[in-house]
């Protein structure tokens, strides 16, 4: 077939609507969509293949392309959309030496998409999505760090400057449509997801899904800038309520919880201009999301006014054959219910079969391939369709993801001032664990390949920051799993020896190749060090035992300690005795800088507890927004989290002063009563009153980072989000939500 002739090649009386850039943009998609057969259609509705298996590198460096993308091509005369060119990951098998990396990224990406063009009748060029989770997940792709990191920030405005940064470098290799997480929340973290999560309070992640949007796609226009990038927001909806925490497994839940819990972070996406979001794997009382039509259609486009794009997730449509009885049926509902593109699923590519055995009116198909052909032209693919924008400098998105750990450090408890580390008195610094000398556990799941001498681990940031004359000893102690202790007399040791012990434990979700994988990515069979991620879930929370006997080996010295944890989830922690004791979940390569100027006192402990750290895995759920009731504690244990929602301790000190109210703003003096520089989260809770329902003790309802000097007092005003709130409340602000519920309240009657 000849290749189609560029727009700007034919006389304008030639030239189809759809091809006139002038012409508005619902009259191009109409124009195009009217030239279309139903096999076209039925083929821009599809995702079916790996991208990575449509590229094979060439003995000269190049790249070729497979067998496999041809058929793919010939199979709907042209692709709507291919999944994955640039991943890569143990599961995809991708790395350095047979993918694209940023050299040459580009011009893979243009490579397949001429093929598309050519083999497309009408020229119809495909759309490049790509998994965006924390960076674009690419060879020589910045990554930042995980979801509960940027939770953690409480900083919408510097996660909306990374988010920005992650689409250019997505848009400058040639990639179009980001899928990330943002939708689901944590309710209980023994779910392996959970570092995906933004938190355990809707509000929270609600601020942080438009700050992706926004930075991510910028300001809502017609067209996308060349250096933005369209966002799938993952899931919708619910996921995060797995029961048991367990991956993909059954939901319980109610409308309400739904509607308070799970559904705001979704629609302050939609309400910022989000043009997708994903359907999950759960069901909803007993009806998966990608055939829940309640869901996709009634409440999201009919409610909520959502114009945009629903994909479904990985082989999700084909689950729906448990429901409809074969693959066929499974399209059409899916499709009926308001999925407008599949994901590696047979279904769909059986549309056809659906509309001519009556399952599904081909206006339904009619429907959705609108909104693909949309999103193609708001990307202005038909005139430019190979990438368009510079890629932005390395070095300003090695600073954003630094910038983002920094935020992110939490300082959960210091009784004895052991931090920030005195240089008086402290000239031998022992840092031992298993996550001390490392900068490959420091970046969650979801993460390429790094080359070699990437990131700096605590140990690297340490040497190259203390002050001259530090002496710096390392042992590492033990691994982060199993209960092999011959490493721990070498630490215990070198604790002893020194004047202070930085003793750095945690988890981790680096695959492997031995990794056993499902079909859909998620691990299947953990190997190595993975306690965390996608499919690794967990029933006890707890750290590998040799983890254990070694910080208690490490306090039992004497020696003043530091424990540092880097964890994609909230893991128990036993009693630490006088140890100080902060979190910098996965803080990307880098986050090991980050995490040694707090230590040093060269930078704040900024962040603040997205989620409550439990005791132990019997008190779960935790979350601070329960219902309002007489909770009886257990006898065996507290029934209270071990540190609350919303904590974090600074090197300095606040003072509040009593909340007042401005018409729909509340006003507090906030005062930096300490020594130094510090930053503190002013957090605005509700607790209903009067209600028609059974109310939560506690929902935060704003937020504001505030940093001061020292003596500095400053007033904060805080815009209420009280959309849907009446009868009588309180208003409580405090610096977390366990101080909420002791603080001064100003009783509001919302019931006029």
């Amino acid at each position: 077939m000849p290749t189609p002739q560029p727009a700007a090649a034919r006389a304008p009386e030639d030239r189809p609507r759809y091809r006139d850039p002038a012409a508005p943009l619902d009259a191009r998609v109409r124009d195009l969509l009217s030239r279309m057969t139903l096999r076209e259609k039925v083929g821009q509705l599809n995702q079916r293949m790996y991208g990575w298996n449509a590229y094979r590198r060439t003995p000269d460096g190049g790249f070729e392309l497979t067998e496999a993308l041809h058929a793919e091509t010939d199979r709907f005369e042209g692709l709507g959309a291919l999944y994955g060119l640039m991943r890569a990951d143990a599961w995809s098998g991708v790395g350095h030496g047979d993918g694209p990396d940023a050299h040459d990224g580009a011009a893979l990406a243009e490579l397949v998409q001429r093929h598309v063009v050519g083999r497309s009748r009408l020229g119809i060029p495909a759309l490049f999505v790509e998994e965006v989770p924390h960076g674009h997940m690419a060879l020589d792709g910045t990554v930042l760090p995980v979801n509960l990191a940027v939770g953690a920030s409480w900083d919408p405005g510097l996660y909306e400057r990374a988010a920005a940064h992650a689409a250019a470098e997505l848009r400058a290799r040639g990639g179009h449509v980001a899928l990330v997480s943002a939708l689901d929340v944590v309710r209980d973290p023994r779910w392996g997801r959970t570092e995906e999560c933004f938190g355990e309070d809707p509000h929270l992640a609600a601020r942080l899904a438009e700050a992706l949007v926004r930075g991510m796609q910028g300001e809502p226009a017609e067209r996308f800038a060349a250096d933005r990038a369209p966002v799938v927001l993952k899931h919708f909806a619910g996921q995060g309520a797995t029961v048991g925490g367990r991956n993909s497994a059954e939901s319980e839940l109610g409308p309400r919880e739904l509607r308070e819990i799970h559904l705001p972070a979704a629609r302050a996406g939609v309400r910022a201009g989000a043009a997708a979001v994903m359907a999950a794997y759960n069901e909803v009382d007993g009806l998966p999301c990608a055939g829940n039509r309640a869901l996709l259609t009634e409440l999201l486009r009919e409610s909520w006014g959502f114009e945009g794009l629903v994909m479904a997730d990985g082989l999700a449509v084909d689950r729906l054959a448990r429901i409809t009885g074969d693959k066929v049926s499974a399209g059409a509902l899916a499709l009926g219910a308001g999925v407008d593109l599949s994901l590696w699923d047979e279904a769909f590519t059986r549309l056809e079969e659906a509309v001519d055995g009556g399952l599904v009116d081909e206006s339904a198909v009619d429907a959705a391939v609108t909104r693909v052909l949309r999103l193609k032209f708001r990307l202005g693919l038909f005139e430019q369709p190979y990438a368009a924008c510079a890629p932005p400098p390395p070095e300003r998105g090695r600073a954003l993801s630094t910038d983002l750990a920094r935020a992110s450090v939490t300082l959960l408890r210091d009784d004895r001032r052991i931090l920030p580390v005195r240089t008086a008195g402290v000239s031998r610094i022992a840092v031992v664990g298993p996550q001390s000398a490392t900068s490959a556990h420091q970046s969650g799941d979801y993460t390429a390949p790094q080359r070699p001498g990437t990131g700096a681990s605590v140990l690297d940031a340490l040497r190259d920051l203390a002050p001259p004359g530090t002496e710096i000893r390392h042992a590492r102690g033990c691994a982060l799993t199993g209960g092999d202790l011959s490493g721990v007399p070498e630490a215990v040791a070198a604790a002893a020896a020194s004047d202070l012990v930085v003793l750095v434990l945690g988890g981790s979700s680096a695959r492997t190749p031995d990794t056993g994988f499902d079909a859909n990515g998620a691990a299947r069979t953990v190997v190595s060090d993975m306690t965390c991620g996608e499919g690794v879930d967990l029933a006890g929370l707890r750290l590998g035992r040799a983890q254990y006997a070694l910080l208690d080996a490490v306090v039992a010295t004497g020696t003043p300690t530091a424990v540092v944890l880097i964890q994609g989830r909230p893991h128990v922690l036993p009693d630490t005795g006088d140890a100080a004791v902060l979190t910098a979940w996965y803080p990307g390569p880098w986050g090991g800088e980050a995490i040694a100027e707090v230590l040093l006192g060269h930078a704040e402990p900024a962040g603040r507890l997205p989620v409550s750290v439990p005791r132990s895995a019997a008190q779960l759920p935790v979350h601070y927004n329960h219902k309002d009731t007489e909770y009886g504690g257990y006898v065996d244990e507290s029934a209270e989290p071990r540190h609350a929602f919303g904590h974090g301790l600074s090197y300095t000190a606040f003072d509040y002063g009593p909340p007042r109210r401005d018409g729909r703003t509340v006003t507090v003096e906030v005062t930096n009563s300490g020594a130094r520089y510090g930053r503190t989260v002013v957090q605005v809770y509700l607790r209903r009153l009067i209600t028609a329902s059974w109310p939560r003790t506690l929902e935060l309802c704003a937020f504001e980072g505030v940093g001061l000097a020292p003596g500095e007092r400053r007033t904060v005003a805080l815009p209420l989000e009280l959309e849907g709130v009446g009868g009588t409340v309180e208003i409580r602000v405090a610096d977390s939500s366990r101080a909420a519920l002791a603080a001064e309240p100003l009783v509001l009657d919302l019931r006029a």
